[in-house]
This record gives structure tokens, sequence and C-alpha cells, in this order.
């Protein structure tokens, strides 16, 4: 979609990038630019620079790059028509009326009032219908209030294969809309059938209030014991939190971690608003990152089983390397966060909390396990696991302390266990660098794969000079074009972003490169924003972009030439090429 020029250029006036950065991530004033920890991935000290001049970011770590627009698309996970509304809403401006087909957008559109759509359907089948008798007495035997079920909008699909088809087909939704939202799927016979059958439905909302996906329990009978909604233009379950929406508001910067909706239900319902829930699957590195948006300290209140022990061992690391500091509860006389409230209540349930550990006690107790230390064999073996532990603190300070308390326990000399420690820190060490050349070499070979990066650096040199030339000079656009053609260029991306900056120069008065959005994807755009930053530490002039400009154009020629050659010919023609000089 393409908006007006005036639009956009207010639109970016109107939210500076360093403001809206900071709501999600912490800068640093570093000069006259700003730093942070990159939010598209995991790191410990910041790769990510913000050049207030230009309203800019990149990562040199990942590559992330672009404007406010660009980062509110990757932060938000949003297409560049949804970005520019939400940055509108943020500023209070109205959006233009004059725009064209909105093709993805749309679909977004759609679907996210199907799922609505769905869920008063689900939700009023739950609180009027006989149909949902079944999905109330369930909700009853968990405790939860009429208040609950309102606020958390539950519902009950019947068990009916064409309960909900029947109802959507009515207000004018398509089969393929359908499926496409992932409400039903198709048969063998072709036709469609219902998704969530005999199931009490947890609408999954975003932080902006959509529904935006579904989990649906089985009460009893046959099949899977929740059921969610796949991966969609609106979902990805490996982006989201059940119930962050609520959490988000909670003036804790704390966030409790529990393992399914009925434990997040649960713990709300007993007063305490900054829980949240994974969606079906393990805890990832986005929603780890999301997480830390909104908290400094985690407390993982997963089940107490093995299977739960297993994901908060997992769950440690990876919120750990998000930067956050994290807890884990102990229940005792119970088996999840659901059970300990019903039997003991709320009060017990905050003491709890308050009286969590750290993850290093809990790993230090996962170290003792299956383990007689009372045997030489068994303080061994201990001894072993605590080591490979202690290598994994990077606080010197911190290591230390555990290691007196381990040193103590044990009774075995201090200095034998740093000695230890150290010597597995430096192995790891030498591990890492090998592990890096094996990323480097296995890069080269992608190179050597590429043929616009690899086998013609001269002509990758000199697009990219070119068009971080166009992006600082565009007063020499139609000098350049009356000399170059795009079908010289050898990188078919170059030759995009080549051909949209002569457009974009030559139709607009607010030229400026990082107003390619409607053009090139969010991933695109970091790389267009890396050529242009690095053109900042070279000085390519008039001189400069003429050879480039020489290079691209005899190439051309070269290519052309050995077209129209005979055989013969083509053979001589190839052999003087390759006696020529680089």
């Amino acid at each position: 979609m393409a908006f007006p020029n005036q639009f956009i250029q207010e639109l970016k006036l109107n939210n500076p990038l360093d403001s809206v950065m900071s709501g999600y991530v912490s800068l640093i004033r570093r000069g006259r630019n700003c730093v942070c920890l990159c939010p598209f991935h995991s790191e410990k000290t910041p790769s990510c620079t913000v050049y207030l001049e230009n309203h800019s970011f990149y990562c040199f770590g990942c590559g992330a790059g672009g404007d406010v627009i660009t980062f509110i698309m990757k932060i938000e996970n949003l297409d560049y028509v949804e970005a520019v509304k939400f940055l509108a809403d943020r500023a209070g401006m109205t959006m233009p009326d004059d725009t064209s087909d909105r093709g993805a957008s749309m679909l977004r559109s759609r679907i996210l009032e199907m799922n609505r759509t769905a869920a008063r359907y689900f939700h009023d089948i739950l609180a009027h219908l006989p149909d949902g008798e079944k999905g109330r007495r369930y909700f009853a035997s968990r405790q939860l209030s009429g208040g609950t079920i309102i606020k958390y909008g539950l519902g009950y699909a019947p068990d009916d294969w064409h309960s909900l088809t029947n109802f959507m087909r009515s207000k004018g939704y398509s089969e393929e809309e359908l499926i496409g939202a992932n409400l039903c799927d198709r048969g063998r016979n072709g036709g469609l059938y219902d998704r969530f059958r005999d199931r009490v439905m947890f609408p999954i909302i975003d932080l902006r209030g959509n529904v935006i996906a579904f989990g649906g329990r089985v009460i009893d009978g046959e099949g899977a014991k929740y059921l969610n909604t796949s991966d969609t233009p609106v979902f990805k379950k490996s982006q989201n939190l059940f119930s962050l929406n609520f959490a988000k508001r909670s003036e804790e910067k704390r966030l409790i971690l529990a393992e399914g909706y009925m434990d997040v239900i649960s713990i709300n319902q007993a007063g305490f608003e900054n829980v949240v829930a994974t969606l079906g699957t393990a805890l990832t590195q986005e929603q780890a990152r999301l997480m830390s948006r909104y908290a400094n300290e985690i407390i993982i209140a997963y089940d107490s089983d093995g299977a739960g022990q297993k994901a908060t061992h997992k769950a440690i690391n990876l919120l750990s390397e998000a930067g956050l500091k994290t807890r884990i509860i102990r229940m005792e006389g119970a088996k999840d966060p659901d059970e300990y409230i019903k039997k003991f209540g709320a009060m017990r349930f905050k003491q709890l909390l308050d009286r969590s550990g750290g993850a290093m006690d809990f790993e230090l107790e996962k170290c003792r396990s299956g383990i007689d230390t009372d045997t030489d064999e068994g303080r061994i073996e201990y001894l072993k696991r605590c080591v490979r532990l202690l290598a994994d603190i990077n606080s010197p300070i911190e290591r230390e302390v555990y290691i007196g308390r381990i040193a103590d326990e044990t009774r075995v000399h201090k200095e034998m266990l740093i000695q230890q420690v150290n010597g597995e820190i430096k192995k790891r060490i030498r591990n890492d660098k090998n592990r890096q050349w094996t990323e480097i070499r296995t890069f080269q070979n992608k190179l050597r794969k590429d043929p616009d990066s690899y086998r013609h650096p001269k002509e990758y040199k000199a697009e990219t000079g070119i068009i971080a030339y166009l992006a600082a000079y565009p007063e020499e656009a139609g000098y350049i074009a009356s000399r170059l053609s795009p079908e010289c260029f050898v990188t078919e991306f170059h030759k995009r972003i080549y051909e949209k900056l002569l457009e974009k120069i030559n139709n607009s008065a607010f030229y400026d490169i990082l107003s390619l959005q409607s053009e090139f994807t969010a991933d695109e755009m970091g790389k267009i924003t890396e050529i242009a930053v690095n053109s900042k530490d070279v000085n390519i002039n008039k001189t400069a972009v003429d050879d480039f400009i020489k290079i691209l154009v005899e190439r051309g020629d070269d290519k052309k030439k050995a077209t129209e050659l005979s055989d013969e010919d083509f053979r001589n023609y190839f052999r003087d090429l390759q006696n020529r000089k680089p």
C-alpha cells in the first residue's frame, strides 16, 4: 500500500525512533547515538545502534535495521500497513482515506474479525445455551467465578462436527477464509468440519485486544488434552503469551510464568494479575525477550512433576539469555499452582512466591538428584556436576560465593574447586573458538554458493557503493541513471533497490532511502540499512562512483559480447578473460 509522502513524514516526526524504542528496550546514550541490547536476538553486550541524526537503527549482531516503521513491523510482528496504523494511533493521527489494495493486511483484518465472531459464539454457548451445560459444569468444577469466565471470554465448542462452520457461513465467511483462520479443516470428501469440538475454549488475545487464536481443552473422551490454533497470518505461537494482555497492566516488574491456561486463570483469579503462560509449546527465545519488555524478574511456577522440572531447567537458560533474573517456586502438597491455591489459598501462594529460590539453588538441587553424597563416588559426581554449573555463572563475585558454599558443603579445599571451575571455563573458551572457526568456514562455504557476493566481489562492492552514493546525493540520480542501466547489476536485490531509489527520487520531494518499507520486507530493510550505515565510514566521491559504473557497464558489455559470439569465438574469448588481471 502506498501512503502519501507527506503523511509518512509527519508520522515519523510524531513518532521519534528513540522515543518509540525506549518503550521496548533500555537505550544508553553513547556520543551522538544510542545503543541497546537488540530485541531481535539474544545478546549480553549491546550491538544495536540508534542513529539519532537520521532516526534509524541497525544491529551489527543480527542485521536488523531500518526506521521507526521497520522497528514496529518487527517488534510487533505487523505488516507495513498495520505498523503505519499502529504509529498513527500512537501519535493520534488520522489515517489517510486514499489508500490502495490492502492485500495481506485485509486478510489479517478478516481473520481477526472471524476470530472475534467465533469467540463470541463459543462464549454465548457456554453462558446461555443448553449445549454449553457440559462446559459450565467443567468450569464450575474448577471453581472459576462468573467474572473470571467473562474476563477471559471463555467458551465451549459443542460436540458437533459442523456447528461453528454453519454459524460462520451464515455470517458470510467463505470456506477458504475459515480454513485460513484455522477454525475449520477440510475432510477427505472435500467438505468442511469444525476444528474444535467438545472442548472448553480459551481465546488467546494479543496486546491490542485482538483475538488472535484459540486453545481448546478436552473435557473427557479421546483426543489431545489441548488443541491449539496453528500459526496463521495473525498468530505465531512462539511469539505470543497467554494473558500478557492482562499481565502488562501490573505495576510489578516481575512476571509469574505458569505452564497452562488453567494455572494462569486460577492464579489471576486469586489476585495475581502478573501471570502468563506459553501456548502449547516450550518457552522460546522470542517469548523470553517479550517478557523482558515488561519485567526484570520471572518466577517460574511450572508443575512439580518431572516434565515440569525439565521445562524449568530449559526456561532458566532462555530467560538468563534475555537478561532476566529467575526464581522458582517449590510447591509441596500440590502438583501445580491451580491445585495449590485451591488447597491452601491465595495468601499461602503469595508467601510461596516471596520465598521462591533463585535459579542457582534450583540447579544445585538438580545436581544432587539421584546421588548419594554420603559416599565418595557420589560426592565426586556431585562436584563434577557443580563444576559444570558454576562455569555457567558470568559474575565472578556470584561464582565465588557459590564456590565457597559448595566447598564448605562437600568439605573440599576452595582453591581446588576454583582450579577445576577455571579449567572448565578455559575448556569452554577453546571450544567456543573452535565453534566460531567452524561457523566462519560454514559462512565462507555459503558465500561460495552465492554468485552475487563471492563470485563477483568487485561488482558487489560497486553496486553497494552506487546505492550508498545515491542515498547521500539524490541530486546525482539523473547523472547516474543516464550512464547505468539496472540491467548491468549482478545482484537482483541491489537491482531492485536501485530501481526503487530512482523511482523514489524522481517522484518524491521527501526522498529517504529508509522510506522503502512499502516495497521491501522488514528483513530486506535491515540489509538496506546496513548499506546506508556502512557508507558513513567510507567517503564515496564522484570519481569512485564513475569507477563503480565502469565496472558494471564493462561486465554488462562482456556478457552481451559473449552471447553474440560463435562457439569457437566464445572459447577464445573465455580464455582471454581467464588471462586478464583482476
